[in-house]
């Protein structure tokens, strides 16, 4: 077995695991990988996140991309190589250069602590969310979430159902949460149900008298629930899309 590698000055291990697959496919193919083929390669759940990885790579100098062509990615230096910035380079580039390594580095682990349906209201156990592997997790850069929300208050689910399909919620997506009980008319929520011990995942509308649980798919009708049994969870600040779902577009 080889030796564990040494992280290069400026890299992170995603990104050297990136630019190994990108060398490695592009020997045995004759061409650069997919974004989904990278997400397969270097066993990255989400689209977004080796997109992210890629502009920063692109940013610091070790690849090029055309956003014009399919599967336009050239590296243009190893991760052997020396770094990017140069004796000569100007104070602007160094700066630039030193900014984006700053943003790589700056990746959170949110836990993903379950399932949240997307669909009718499922039941589930009176302790909360249906839990699968509680030590799992999903790493987001802090520049992808808005308003630079803290850590602490973030939680992931992954969707089941296809009641929020229109607003770009499918089936096997991963929505990450902020920890809260209140939420204003508009925003997609996650709420528990006390009268029937039930979860959904749907927009929140405060009426006159009665609460709107409005999907997004035009098949499905809304909820309507009194205020009293409804319970706010979570609201949704970030959506994740499955590789796995939605490799075929």
């Amino acid at each position: 077995m080889t030796a564990a590698r040494q992280r290069k000055p400026g890299l992170t291990e995603r990104q050297i695991k990136i630019l190994e697959v990108l060398d490695t496919f592009q020997q045995k193919n004759g061409y650069p990988p997919s974004i989904r083929e990278i997400c397969e390669k270097a066993e990255i759940s989400s689209t977004s996140v080796v997109n992210y990885y890629l502009d920063r790579l692109e940013e610091t100098g070790y690849i090029e991309r055309d956003g014009r062509v399919s599967r336009g990615i050239r590296v243009l230096r190893q991760h052997t190589e020396d770094s990017p910035i140069s004796q000569k380079s100007s104070p602007a580039v160094v700066k630039a250069v030193k900014e984006a390594v700053k943003a790589v580095e700056d990746l959170i682990k949110i836990p993903i602590v379950g399932r949240i349906f997307a669909s009718q209201p499922t039941p589930i156990p009176s302790s909360g969310f249906s839990f699968t592997d509680a030590e799992s997790s999903i790493d987001v850069a802090r520049s992808m979430l808005p308003g630079r929300e803290k850590s602490e208050n973030l939680f992931a689910l992954e969707v089941r159902g296809d009641s929020m399909i229109d607003a770009m919620v499918n089936d096997g997506d991963i929505v990450i949460m902020k920890s809260t009980n209140v939420a204003r008319n508009g925003e997609m929520v996650a709420v528990f149900l006390t009268d029937q011990e039930e979860t959904t995942l749907k927009y929140f509308f405060a009426e006159k008298d009665r609460i709107r649980l409005q999907p997004a798919n035009p098949t499905m009708s809304p909820i309507y629930k009194d205020p009293k049994v409804v319970q706010i969870q979570g609201k949704v600040v970030m959506v994740i899309r499955s590789v796995i779902n939605h490799a075929i577009q």
